[in-house]
């Protein structure tokens, strides 16, 4: 009888340190992140939620760690989604603000918590991040600017559609209107926002067309506007634009410059830059040091010349 009760105390304290020890090889499990994105309205956030969820998988996957993800249409839905987070005590939240002011509070928010913060693509106005992993925003324009003055001999009639207000919005802008800054010969006619929309960009393009009898080029943040512009312009029939710039690095993009259509420049801006992101919220929620806390992608300009190095049939942006 002692002999049984003692095999069975020795198997039950077995099992609780088999157990403990599975605990601990797998404590991660245990860790969260939250991901805060805007909603897929145009082909470039599409394909950054493909992403991120992607990545998002593969790590919960090979590290154990939870994750949760929400889509907002607006700064007060994001808003409402990161105090969601937070009321989870998640261990990092992953955000791409939809607008860089209005979720700088929530930013500081995320802060307060003591919740790590990677910031993906928009910057926010205060000190909130972690991390922050982007492109290379200044040089987008910067690299525009340039390609400008060379083809168009430094003189010419601009129009300039611009995203929504961000610090991306920002700082294309800054970097195209400081490259031609001393060139007294290149005039921006007309300043718009499309507001990243294929849509809003062919309604705003076509206003402008109508108002402006003489343009020269036209720069667009993104490549989805870029296409919009290309359609109003194609729509009509306007013969005096030599050509059109985006940012980004879209299929459609690339196939218009292969067929020699008016696109004929764009800056990469890749949308898989948020699996770097999430790379970097599991080192933080596994308590490792991220080594950086600014991460920035190249600019590199496209044109025909090097378009087929790019150009992927089979992508989905």
């Amino acid at each position: 009888m002692k002999k049984l009760i003692f095999l069975c105390v020795a198997l039950v304290t077995a099992l609780t340190l088999s157990a403990c020890n599975d605990k601990g090889d797998s404590g991660e499990g245990n860790l969260k992140i939250g991901i805060s994105l805007p909603s897929a309205t145009h082909g470039w956030m599409g394909a950054l939620i493909d992403s991120a969820e992607k990545q998002a998988k593969e790590l919960k996957e090979s590290d154990g760690i939870d994750y949760v993800m929400t889509n907002a249409a607006d700064p007060n839905k994001q808003a409402n989604d990161i105090d969601d987070l937070i009321a989870q005590k998640v261990d990092v939240i992953v955000m791409l603000p939809i607008e860089s002011a209005a979720l700088t509070p929530i930013g500081q928010k995320i802060k307060d918590a003591g919740i790590p913060l990677v910031i993906i693509d928009r910057e926010l106005e205060n000190d909130a991040a972690t991390v922050v992993v982007k492109g290379d925003n200044e040089g987008i324009g910067v690299n525009a600017g340039k390609y400008f003055l060379e083809q168009l001999n430094g003189k010419g009639k601009v129009v300039e559609i611009t995203g929504p207000p961000s610090s991306v919005t920002e700082q294309r802008g800054k970097g195209f209107k400081e490259a031609m800054a001393g060139e007294p010969g290149i005039e921006i006619v007309a300043s718009q926002s499309g507001d990243f929309s294929t849509e809003k960009s062919l309604a705003v393009m076509q206003n402008i067309l109508q108002a402006q009898p003489e343009i020269d080029a036209v720069f667009t943040q993104d490549d989805g506007m870029a296409l919009g512009v290309l359609q109003a312009i194609k729509e009509a029939g306007r013969e005096d634009i030599q050509f059109i710039t985006g940012a980004a690095g879209a299929k459609e993009v690339f196939t218009n410059m292969k067929e020699d259509g008016l696109i004929k420049a764009t800056f990469l801006y890749s949308p898989t830059m948020v699996m770097e992101g999430i790379k970097i919220a599991g080192q933080i929620a596994k308590g490792e040091d991220p080594g950086e806390t600014m991460v920035i992608i190249d600019a590199t300009q496209v044109t025909i010349d090097n378009v087929d190095d790019y150009y992927d049939p089979e992508s989905k942006f």
